[in-house]
This record gives structure tokens, C-alpha cells and sequence, in this order.
């Protein structure tokens, strides 16, 4: 007994005597994770700049466009071909993808060896032979009748400038054909494919195997997101964000992008990683200075590492007693197989043992300890170095993510990883310590190049169609030139019979007049009251207004909510509501004994017979008070303050926002003579030539005239735009029928259009997976806020799917992509249509004054105009295409509602104590 355990003993002193020796000879190619963190960082810095238009050129790591934009969803079905080209054989590919809501697939496939003299012979036989075998495999499964697309796995480094295009850039792998580099594959397999007349094949994508292996287990594991391959040769391939890709045009979505990371490090960048060993393996390969990276750690090139290794420790006198045999003199004569064989510790030194002997080197047990752990330390650098440039992908994409902690797949294979006892394991362990942050699984891949490529024209199949379908459902909100010309003239008729005494009466654009004869002069001075009702909110101010060398508005305001039953309760209820409001404003300002002139901004649809006399012809805005419409608002407003008896007002003026805006904008610009509301609600004032006013007397002077377009189309004139989403949108509204125009451009109503979008297309199975959420059944959900929030150029498709998130929308990136092409369809269609409104406006004021070219000022006011990120470029661009001889400056109004009504207020007073003057 005694002796066994002296026997053991010596033996674990043996193996332990032999590791330092060789960890001593090998100390440069063990690495700490401080060296794998600086490779990590390294790494980093070469992404980025493969990732630079201007850096790109002179990077070693590439970063190719795939043009492989999305994963797959599962909603792919069909057949498909696949060829792969890379290996050590070729492959051809059936592979049928069915939509059984199981995400299952079947493969049928048949491998052809491949030549040498055909992987290093020229550009037409390798094609050819491909094209030969592709026929043989569709012999064989009877398929020549069929017209099938194609996906082309060609494992070497190409730039793409689509998916079915790729020009090759080096050949890797040992392959060295004539005549390819610097052309079109694809379109070399098509030339060979079109000499087989009896066979029709699309070659509809070129996809390298990384990016196959990731689609592959995509198909399987929706999380993944990144391809490894660690076998012959060595690559990666991830989803980046498009606006990190300088090479591609376009902001919006993902793209696939393989890295080519084999060339890391071909620059200088691991020279001081390199041993001795590399330097020697790399002067004798096919492409000298190339491919360095890739040369430390796939299996193409470890066997002849580890032999190099042996080679010297041999002359050392170090394994073998020194005898170099014929084995370590041959290049190539230990291969990788050799070496994962070798480690398979659970066999002990047996393996090990029979190897070498094969090789005629003959060790002693110290021999077989030593190359066993050369062989570990070779393979365990190479997992070192792959787990460190895996670490950086994986950071990457944490960050674009913008996340503390990512759970992501990766999907991987290749023989090495497949085959060596350890490899897979050791990866593993040294990623996972690398990034603590990144909860990682590896799925290994089946068929992954193949099948990959199948997928990848399965998806592209998919997209293509969604892309029809989503076309047509947005082509109704793409207006012509020609249409948005037909809206400005029929807009001008409609503005016409608004004006005139026989047609004003049935006229869809009310035209009122607001007997506002005249904008502000300056000399404008005094104390005032405006109260500025119009949404869910009630404001009441006192303004001050100075005139002279030191002009100034001064103002103080209050904000009061009014609830929803006030908004729809009984008329009597909100106007007792306002005074009250009022009393509390007076109050608190001090000034409740006061008798101030005031002006009432009323926004909503009023035919004025006085400047202080307003009756409602209906509610908007979703105001539903009874007893109001048709009723005088001043006089109301009156009768409430007479009920409360506390206070007593001078109410000089009712005014529409659209007008008071105009008047704000008015007193810094004495050009402004029309006002613009693009917010919640939408109107237009402008000021107007009396002798056109057929329904207000006398031909003098001018007066500002409240369109209310908002009713434009109401007669059925604009029926041929309005899309079945505006039909939606308006059977649903508080007021059926009516504010058509109103309902396609205003804030209240854009959000709920992108609604009923969003649940025709989910229907159609094209967002959300194709499940309707709870929270997308809700009307108002989504407020025209989130339209302007997701079309921000600032925000990245994350930032819109947290916005989605809130809203109970479970999006992806894809999702997230046609919510914001939506959201601009509808929002770029409402600003054209506003600004093809107000091109007959200033059309119609050029026209009155009887100018060639006019030049005039818009006051500007509301929350769409002035929060959304492109709606005010988009109908100042409209209106200028639309009405070319007019010169129009848009000014931003500040409060046109309070601001304006005081300044309407003034130049009524300023008026009324002129005429006065005049009388006396």
C-alpha cells in the first residue's frame, strides 16, 4: 500500500515538475484577465473605427455591412436552397420553414468534396462547380421544376452594398482562386447558374456563415443576437445599431455586422502578444502579415502551433531526449484533432502517448506530461483571446442598449468549439468573468451556415412582403403635389363661399367676422383682464401694457383645471365654474374692487355680432355643455358674474386664440396679418378687405375674419383623402361628421389616427407579434405628445421602445421602426394639409393687394407647431412649394390667447375712444 502511494506521489511530483517547466518556456502565451481586459479594450477601439466612414480604410478589423437588417420572428414559412462555400466541403441545402407557431424547420442536405485545384484554381471553374453541384443536389431531390430562392454562404470577407450583392475582399482558409478578389460573387454564381437552362434560381442574398450561425439560433432563441465561429477559421458578427454604421445610409433600425476579426491585430496592435512561435507560423502560412488574429486562435493553425512549440523544446533538449524526428520537421503533420485528443484529461496520458508514438516520437511519461499541457496552454490561449473579443462585442451591445445588465444568446459553432474536451467550457468561464454584467448563453448552432442562409432569405422574403403591406397601408397619407394643389383651390372656394351673403349660410368654413378692425400701434397703454378658455385648462391674467420709448407687456396669470363633468355638464355649471375661477384670481392679485376692461378668449366656433358679442355655433375640443350652443358666451359670462355679485367687469371683447395670436405676433410685427393655431385644435385668421366681407356692412378699411377650417371638408370635399383610419377616427369622436379637416390636422386627433393604425397592422400580423394589447384598445392612449417624442431625431429605436413600453406596448426593434414611420406618415401628412390651407390664404391676401409678390408675416401658435421635431419645417416647405410668389415669415407667438386678448382689448378701447374724439 505504502508503495502505491509512493508511486502516486511521485507521479503528481512529475506532472508537477513538468507544468512549471513548461509554463516557464510558455509564460508568454498565459494570459491574466488584466491582458485579456487591455485586448477587450483593444478590440473596442477597432469596432469603432471599422465602424467610421473616415477610419474604415486603414482598420485591420473591418466591421462589414450584412445588410441582414432583422432576426428571425417566427412568422417566416416556405422552401428555400441554400449553397455553402468555405469548408472543407460544399454544401447544398434544402431547407422548408413552416408556420406552425413551433418555429420548426426540416433540412435536407448532400456534401461535395472540394478539389484543390478548384479552391486554388481560377473565378469560372469554382463557380461552375458550384453551379454543378447545386443541379446535382436538385436532380437528386427532384426540384429542377421549381423556382426556389437561393441563399449563397460564402465564408470569406466581402463588402456588401445590398443583401444579394458582395464583393471579396481576401480569401482566407487556404483558398487562393484566381480572378475572384475584388468581384461580385454573386453575381459569378448567377453567370454559372444561367449556363443550366433547365433550372430557375434567385440568388437573393450572400450571407457569410457567421452571420448564418446567428440567424440559425435566432430562429430558435429570440434573444440572440451575436454569431461565433471557432473552428478552421474564426469570426464573429452582431446586431449594431444603423446609426453607428457610417458606411450605410440611414438612422433607423439594426444591421448585422460582421466584424472579420481575424485581421485583428494585422496593424500591430498584438504584437506584443505575439510569441516567437507566431511570428514563425505566420511566415510560413499562405498570406504572410494577415489574418493574425485569427492565426493565435482557430484550429486551422493550433496543430502547427503546438508542433512549432515541440520543435524547439526538442533542439532544447527539453522532450524527447532531444531526438527530432521526422514528425516535427513536417509542417502540418500535428493537426488540431491531434491536440483536442491529447487533452481529453480523463484519459489520462493514454492518448497522449499513442499520438506521439503514431508520430514516431516516442516519449518518455515526462515527454507525454509536457505536450499534454503544451497542448492546453496553446488551446487555452486561444479561448483566452476569443473570450476577450467576444467580451467587447457583448459590452457593445450593453451599451447601446444602454443597460446595467444584458441577457443575450450567443449563437456559436465550428469544429473547435464542437469537438475539443475543454474549449467550449473554458470560453464560457473566461466571458462570464469578463463581463459580470451579461447574463450570456451559448447555443450551439445546427446546420448553421446552411440553414442560416435559408433563414436569412426566409426573413428578407418576409420583410419584402411586410414592406408591401405596410406600404399600402400608409400609400392614402403620401399626397401629391398635384393633390395638395387640388386641397389649396378647393380650400379657396370653400374660403369664397364663407364670405359671401348668399352662400355664407350653408359654407362649410364659417368665415365669422371677429370686428377686430385693427392691430396694435404702439400707443397702446393700460391695466387688463384676459381670460383664455380653450382646452382642459382655464387661464385668467392681468396685463399691463406700457407704450411710448419703454413698450412693454407685463402679465400675471393663474391656471385652473376644468373637470370632465364641467366640460360635459349644463352650461349654467362651467360658466359659474369660470367666475369662480376669476373671483380667486382677483383675490389673490389684490384687485377684486377693480372695474378692468377684459378680453375673453373663447376658442371655439363663435359668429360674432359685435366685438363684445359671440354666439357659440358649436362645441369642439371635447366640450359637451348643454344650453350653450347658440346662446351669446358674453352674456352668459355675465349673467354668472351678476349671480355671484362680488365683482364687476368691463367685457370689451370676445376673441377666438387663432386672433389673439395674431394680435400678439401683430405688436413686434406690423407686417403679421394672419394667425395660425397648429395644437390641439387647428384654425386660421387672417385680416380680411371689408368689401369682400359681403355679411358685415360697409366697404372700408379691413377686418380680421375666424375662419374655423377646421369644418373644411365637411360637405364631402376632401372625401376623396380621407383615409378608413379618419373615418375611424371620426365615427368615434364626441361630434361625428364634423371638423373633418380639423380631425386629420390637429394634436387631439393624430395620435388617435396612429391608433387605428397600428391596430390594422397588428391585425395583419405585422407589429406586436400579432397580439392586440389591452392598453392598444384604448381610445386616447396614444396622445399626439408621443408622436412628437418617437419622430425626435435624437432618440435612438430604444428610447422609442421604452416609450412603446410605457404605453403597454410590447415592441421590438423592428416594431419600433414602423410605429415611427407611422407616426411620420400621419404627421407629415397633417402638417402638407395645414400648410395647403394656408397657401390659400396667403394666395388670396397677395390677391387683395394686388401684388406680384407678396411678403407677409404668420403668427404661429400651438403645441404641434412648436414641439413636434418636423412639423413646422414641413408646412413652411408646403406652403412655399404651393404658393411661390409669396414671401412668408412665421413668427412664434408667445400667449397669443392671454397676451393677445389684453392687446385686442387695447386697440378696441384705442378705437372706440378715437371714434368718440371723432364724434366730438
Amino acid at each position: 500500500m505504502f508503495a502505491v502511494h509512493l508511486l502516486a506521489f511521485h507521479f503528481t511530483k512529475l506532472k508537477e515538475d513538468q507544468i512549471k517547466k513548461v509554463d516557464r518556456y510558455l509564460y508568454h502565451m498565459r494570459l491574466s484577465d488584466d491582458i485579456l481586459l487591455d485586448v477587450m479594450s483593444r478590440f473596442q477601439a477597432e469596432m469603432v473605427k471599422g465602424l467610421g466612414r473616415d477610419t474604415n480604410p486603414t482598420a485591420t478589423v473591418k466591421m462589414l455591412p450584412s445588410f441582414v437588417r432583422s432576426l428571425p420572428d417566427g412568422s417566416e414559412k416556405g422552401d428555400f436552397l441554400a449553397v455553402d462555400v468555405g469548408g472543407s466541403l460544399f454544401r447544398a441545402h434544402q431547407v422548408k420553414v413552416f408556420d406552425d407557431g413551433k418555429q420548426s424547420s426540416q433540412l435536407d442536405s448532400k456534401f461535395y468534396p472540394t478539389p484543390k485545384e478548384v479552391i486554388q484554381g481560377n473565378g469560372a471553374e469554382l463557380f461552375d462547380y458550384i453551379a454543378d453541384c447545386l443541379l446535382d443536389f436538385m436532380e437528386t431531390k427532384n426540384l429542377k421544376h421549381k423556382k426556389l430562392p437561393l441563399g449563397f454562404t460564402f465564408s470569406f470577407p466581402c463588402k456588401q452594398t445590398k443583401l444579394e450583392e458582395g464583393v471579396l475582399l481576401a480569401w482566407t482558409k487556404h483558398f487562393k482562386v484566381r480572378g475572384v478578389q475584388d468581384t461580385d460573387v454573386v453575381s459569378s454564381l448567377r453567370k454559372a447558374l444561367q449556363k443550366h437552362k433547365d433550372i430557375d434560381v434567385d440568388v437573393f442574398a450572400l450571407v457569410n456563415d457567421t452571420v448564418g450561425t446567428m440567424m440559425t439560433c435566432g430562429y430558435d432563441d429570440q434573444h440572440c443576437e451575436v454569431g461565433l465561429i471557432i473552428g478552421t477559421g474564426t469570426n464573429a458578427c452582431y446586431m449594431e445599431e444603423m446609426r453607428h454604421i457610417d458606411l450605410v445610409e440611414g438612422d433607423e433600425g439594426r444591421m448585422c455586422i460582421n466584424t472579420e476579426w481575424g485581421a485583428f491585430g494585422d496593424d500591430g496592435a498584438l504584437d506584443d502578444l505575439r510569441t516567437e512561435f507566431d511570428r514563425e507560423l505566420d511566415l510560413g502560412s499562405l498570406n504572410p502579415g494577415k489574418q493574425l488574429f485569427e492565426k493565435m486562435i482557430s484550429s486551422l493553425y493550433l496543430g502547427e502551433l503546438v508542433r512549432l512549440i515541440l520543435l524547439k523544446m526538442t533542439k532544447e533538449g527539453l522532450l524527447f531526449n532531444g531526438k527530432v524526428s521526422t514528425a516535427l520537421l513536417t509542417k502540418g503533420k500535428i493537426e488540431m484533432k491531434h491536440v483536442s485528443a491529447m487533452e481529453k484529461y480523463k484519459e489520462g496520458l493514454n492518448n497522449t502517448k499513442e499520438i506521439l508514438t503514431e508520430l514516431n516520437l516516442f516519449p518518455s511519461e515526462e515527454d507525454c506530461i509536457a505536450v499534454q499541457h503544451v497542448c492546453t496552454i496553446v488551446s487555452f490561449r486561444s479561448a483566452n483571446l476569443c473570450a476577450a473579443a467576444l467580451a467587447a462585442i457583448l459590452t457593445r451591445l450593453r451599451e447601446n442598449k444602454k443597460l446595467l445588465r444584458m441577457r443575450t444568446t450567443v449563437g456559436i459553432d465550428g469544429g473547435l468549439y464542437r469537438t475539443h474536451p475543454q474549449y467550449a467550457k473554458r470560453l464560457h468561464k473566461v466571458v462570464r468573468r469578463l463581463v459580470p454584467n451579461c447574463d450570456v448563453r451559448f447555443l450551439l448552432s445546427v446546420s448553421g451556415s446552411g440553414k442560416g442562409a435559408a433563414l436569412v432569405t426566409a426573413v428578407a422574403y418576409r420583410l419584402a412582403a411586410q414592406r408591401k403591406q405596410i406600404d399600402a397601408a400608409l400609400a392614402p397619407f403620401l399626397l401629391s403635389l398635384e393633390t395638395l394643389r387640388e386641397v389649396k383651390n378647393k380650400m379657396r372656394t370653400e374660403l369664397e363661399y364663407g364670405l359671401r351673403r348668399e352662400t355664407q349660410a350653408s359654407a362649410t368654413v364659417k368665415m365669422l367676422p371677429t370686428y377686430v378692425c385693427g392691430t396694435p400701434d404702439g400707443t397702446e397703454k393700460g391695466k387688463f383682464l384676459a381670460l383664455d378658455l380653450g382646452g382642459t385648462n382655464f387661464r385668467v391674467l392681468l396685463v399691463k401694457i406700457r407704450s411710448g420709448r419703454r413698450r412693454s407687456v407685463q402679465m400675471y396669470n393663474k391656471i385652473f383645471a376644468i373637470p370632465l363633468e364641467i366640460m360635459q355638464g349644463t352650461g349654467e355649471e362651467l360658466f359659474d365654474h369660470i367666475v369662480q375661477c376669476i373671483a380667486d384670481f382677483l383675490e389673490y392679485m389684490g384687485i377684486k374692487g377693480a372695474r378692468l376692461p377684459l378680453g375673453f378668449t373663447f376658442s371655439f366656433p363663435c359668429r360674432q355680432a359685435s366685438i363684445d358679442k359671440g354666439t357659440l355655433v358649436g362645441w369642439t375640443k371635447g366640450f359637451k355643455a348643454t344650453d350653450c350652443e347658440g346662446e351669446d358666451v358674453v352674456d352668459m359670462l355675465r349673467e354668472a358674474i351678476r349671480r355671484r355679485n362680488e365683482f364687476d367687469l368691463d367685457i370689451v371683447a370676445v376673441v377666438n386664440d387663432t386672433v389673439g395670436t395674431m394680435m400678439t405676433c401683430g405688436y413686434e410685427d406690423p407686417n403679421c396679418e394672419i394667425g395660425l393655431i397648429a395644437g390641439t385644435g387647428s384654425n386660421v385668421c387672417y385680416m380680411e378687405d371689408m368689401k369682400n366681407i359681403e355679411i358685415v356692412e360697409g366697404n372700408e378699411g379691413k377686418m380680421c375674419i375666424n375662419t374655423e377650417w377646421g369644418a373644411f371638408g365637411d360637405n364631402g370635399c376632401i372625401d376623396n383623402i380621407r383615409t378608413k383610419y379618419d373615418k375611424e377616427v371620426d365615427e368615434g369622436s364626441l361630434n361625428p361628421g364634423k371638423q373633418r379637416y380639423e380631425k386629420m390636422t390637429s394634436g387631439m386627433y393624430l395620435g388617435e389616427i396612429v391608433r387605428q393604425i397600428l391596430i390594422d397592422l397588428t391585425k395583419q400580423g405585422l407589429l406586436f407579434r400579432g397580439q392586440i394589447s389591452e392598453s392598444l384598445r384604448k381610445r386616447g392612449i396614444f396622445e399626439t405628445k408621443f408622436l412628437s417624442q418617437i419622430e425626435s431625431d435624437r432618440l435612438a429605436l430604444l428610447q422609442v421602445r421604452r416609450i412603446l413600453q410605457q404605453l403597454g406596448l410590447d415592441s421590438t426593434c423592428e416594431d419600433s421602426i414602423i410605429v415611427k414611420e407611422v407616426c411620420g406618415a400621419v404627421s407629415k401628412r397633417a402638417a402638407q394639409l395645414c400648410g395647403a390651407g394656408l397657401a390659400a390664404i396667403v394666395e388670396k391676401k397677395r390677391e387683395n393687394r394686388g401684388v406680384e409678390r407678396l411678403q407677409i408675416t404668420v403668427g404661429v401658435d400651438g403645441t404641434l407647431y412648436k414641439l413636434h421635431p418636423h412639423f413646422s419645417r414641413v408646412l413652411q416647405e408646403t406652403v412655399k412649394e404651393l404658393a411661390p410668389q409669396c414671401d412668408v415669415t412665421f413668427m412664434l407667438s408667445e400667449d397669443g390667447s392671454g397676451k393677445g386678448a389684453a392687446l385686442i382689448t387695447a386697440v378696441a378701447k384705442r378705437l372706440h375712444n378715437a371714434r368718440a374724439l371723432e364724434i366730438c
